[in-house]
């Protein structure tokens, strides 16, 4: 049948079972907006107050569910918008397909109205980018954009339409879309025996988890196999929940702000063997000392990512489900008495801890983690409150955590959040931000509000910018170089100006009080905490040391 190229992208997002989109008209894209008008009872559309909340709610929608998420923006502005949620699915490996038009094919590159070459823009941040002048192309483009956002390591993919080729006609013909599967065939059975071979004479194994597992929905393939090796298991920020945060295996988060045990403990271990990560620089420390005592086994789909920041001892490139499977085979049950004894002697020595006279950041995570019984999903902005929402709040599943972690995007959380709880409509979604990421996205309470939709959102108020603030008290001498943000605000009533509760909160039980309000709410609620501006978040690893090298207050203190 013959279609406007308007209705092909309808029916093609149709096609990939697409049921929910957000976005931000404009004149560019006025003939998509209009085909979705028609068919608002197939395909959802929620109206952000922004185009950067809609790239953040596509993302927290893909990363809730494993699908893809889709957004919508006109050209020029709109498109330039959500450069910030491209970059943010970009380093995080995100499957979102964005749609943006643009002015007609004859007015581009004539520096016309909201003409902006968004390929151009966008190519060093996305998996792949398109422009679209032919309609007959158009179906074509919209199935390989899907595909390639889901395959191997997944990642946002742009399809950007011109408005000539929305308004013209050509013959569509509906495709069922084929399944997209792990790739078996780079992975190598002579690297599965010399992993395996390895693994058997090490003495002193230790497991570290990235984001990956989770991406290739590997979390009972990994426990299955540290069960068999009997190892201890730490993870990245990407990494939570891909192992189960309540195991007794499991010693905590590593690097930069990770946990004493992890940090100390990896950097005693004979044989790391690293699944779906990238060593990150706030993982690793001083690149040089990095694990010196210890082989090194890196499990990557992307063959880019081996030996790229750390020069690895063996590979493997493939699917992180697949291989766990294909290594578990070839080992028989292994048993670590004392490295075990050892691991769980440094995580009762060194616990993390905070004050218990006045309310904190880790105080406020530990009450929500028993208020939802660790079973609420969790999304951050990025901050102090984002490393005590990854130490204090237990993830014993993955996709539970929803966090902006490669880019670190201040004013990230609301929107995904938004996104999470459109995906997953009867689970408990928190947001925790901190006020200086509030001030950046609290429009999208509007959106909230619009909608009813009922999501939480913590702020840990310490009137500073309290991760640069922390920085510049260790390093730069107190010089608080504008990072102070006190001022005459009420953010509870910022909420309900946007017609939300907001509710202040000063101590423990008002913080008990105001969260049983608002997990009872049909609405969004704000809870303004009020916290200390010198709250840090601790242990901690100096900028350039080992991460052998991590310190806690009191290490402060003593010295």
């Amino acid at each position: 049948m013959e279609l406007t190229g308007a209705q092909i992208v309808i029916e093609c997002l149709k096609e990939q079972g697409v049921d929910t989109v957000f976005g931000y008209p404009g004149g560019a894209i006025l003939n998509v907006y209009d085909e979705l008008y028609k068919h608002r009872d197939e395909i959802t559309h929620y109206l952000t107050s922004h185009e950067q909340g809609a790239s953040h709610a596509a993302d927290g929608y893909a990363r809730a569910t494993g699908k893809v998420g889709v957004c919508f923006a006109t050209s020029g502005p709109g498109a330039t918008n959500m450069v910030t949620g491209i970059a943010t699915a970009y380093m995080d490996s995100v499957p979102i397909v964005m749609i943006t038009c643009n002015v007609g094919l004859n007015l581009l590159g004539k520096d016309s109205f909201q003409e902006v070459d968004i390929l151009g823009v966008t190519m060093p941040i996305t998996k792949y980018n398109f422009i679209v002048k032919d309609v007959t192309k158009l179906a074509d483009v919209i199935r390989r954009a899907f595909r390639i956002a889901q395959s191997g390591r997944p990642g946002p993919v742009v399809v950007d339409i011109t408005k000539n080729a929305t308004a013209a006609k050509t013959e569509y013909t509906y495709q069922k879309p084929e399944p997209v599967v792990p790739d078996a065939s780079a992975i190598s059975e002579t690297d599965i025996e010399k992993a395996a071979t390895m693994i058997a004479h090490s003495k002193r194994p230790f497991v570290f988890v990235g984001g990956g597992v989770t991406l290739s929905n590997a979390s009972e393939e990994l426990r299955r196999f540290v069960k068999k090796i009997d190892a201890p298991v730490a993870d990245s920020l990407m990494g939570k929940g891909a192992f189960d945060g309540t195991d007794e295996a499991y010693a905590g988060m590593l690097g930069m702000h990770g946990t004493k045990a992890s940090n100390y403990g990896i950097s005693q271990s004979d044989l790391v063997i690293v699944v779906g990560s990238r060593f990150s620089d706030r993982v690793i420390g001083n690149p040089q000392t990095f694990l010196s005592k210890a082989k090194i086994i890196q499990i990557d789909v992307d063959a880019s990512e081996i030996n790229k920041n750390i020069v690895v001892d063996h590979c493997i490139e493939g699917d992180a489900k697949l291989v766990l499977r294909k290594l578990s085979a070839q080992l028989n049950q292994m048993e670590h008495k004392e490295w075990m004894q050892y691991i769980n002697d440094l995580k009762a020595r060194y616990p993390l801890t905070y004050p218990k006279d006045r309310l904190t950041g880790p105080q406020i995570v530990e009450t929500i983690y028993e208020m939802t019984h660790g079973d609420a999903i969790i999304s951050t902005e990025v901050g102090q409150h984002q490393m005590w929402a990854a130490q204090f709040y237990k993830y014993n599943a993955p996709r539970k955590f929803i966090t902006s972690g490669g880019l670190g995007t201040m004013g990230y959380g609301l929107g995904a959040a938004l996104g999470v709880k459109v995906a997953c409509p009867d689970k408990t979604v928190i947001n925790m931000a901190g006020d200086g990421c509030f001030r950046m996205n609290f429009n999208e309470l509007l959106t909230a509000s619009k909608y009813k939709i009922p999501v939480i959102e913590v702020i840990f108020n310490n009137s500073v910018l309290g991760m640069v603030r922390q920085w510049q008290t260790l390093f730069y001498e107190k010089r608080y170089s504008n990072t102070i943000l006190n001022g005459d605000f009420d953010y509870a009533e910022i909420a309900k100006a946007c017609g939300c509760r907001g509710i202040n909160v000063t101590n423990k039980q008002e913080l008990i009080e105001a969260m049983q309000e608002a997990l009872k709410a049909e609405g969004p609620v704000v809870i303004n905490c009020m916290i200390d501006c010198d709250d840090k978040v601790w242990p901690m690893v100096a900028p350039g040391a080992s991460i052998s090298e991590a310190f806690s207050e009191e290490d402060m203190i003593k010295n």
